[in-house]
């Protein structure tokens, strides 16, 4: 029985996140599967992976054959790593120490890129939210500044409004006395 190592799709349509199974190749993607080993979930950034890691080793060790992606998550998670180098202490090249030291400075090294990453996404999501909030405080201050301008004009208006009705009833009574005249 040919046996994969592959993902499993789930979630809803445009937003999928996949569990990490080992099935039968025969079997149908989303069917039947022999052990589930993990899951993977591209929509983070950066993607999150919950493996398994022991179960992914024994399985790769007995022959499992992951599939293109999945074999890129796993070896992005050191397991293929880690059965290189058991088999390395099969043969005698070294012993399980050399191995565990090597695997552990692998993943100290991969664990500070990873570190890396995240602090340069969580930088710059932090200069981009200053950027918006000085964009958005000077907007608000053009605005403020055309409104005040608005309300001057208003007030400016109002006065004139103002001054001109307390001329206008002194102009017809000035008028009237120049008619009264003309009358007589």
């Amino acid at each position: 029985m040919p046996v994969k190592i592959r993902l499993q799709r789930h979630g809803r349509k445009g937003y999928a996140y996949y569990h990490i199974v080992v099935a039968d190749s025969r079997a149908p993607r989303d069917g039947k599967f022999i052990e589930r080993i993990g899951s993977y979930n591209p929509n983070t950034n950066p993607a999150t992976v919950d493996l398994k890691f022991d179960r992914a080793v024994y399985w790769v060790a007995t022959g499992a054959q992951p599939t293109d992606t999945a074999r890129n998550i796993l070896s992005d998670e050191g397991v293929l790593l880690k059965n290189h180098l058991l088999g390395g202490v099969k043969k005698g090249a070294f012993d399980e120490a050399e191995a565990e030291k090597r695997f552990a400075a692998w993943k100290t090294s991969k664990d500070s890129k990873i570190d890396k990453t995240k602090e340069q996404l969580a930088a710059e999501k932090a200069t981009a939210a200053k950027a918006r909030q000085k964009a958005e405080a000077d907007a608000n201050k053009a605005k403020a500044a055309e409104v005040a301008k608005k309300k001057a004009e208003a007030v400016a208006a109002a006065a004139e409004a103002v001054a001109e009705v307390a001329t206008a009833p002194e102009a017809p009574a000035a008028e009237a006395p120049a008619e009264e005249a003309a009358t007589e």
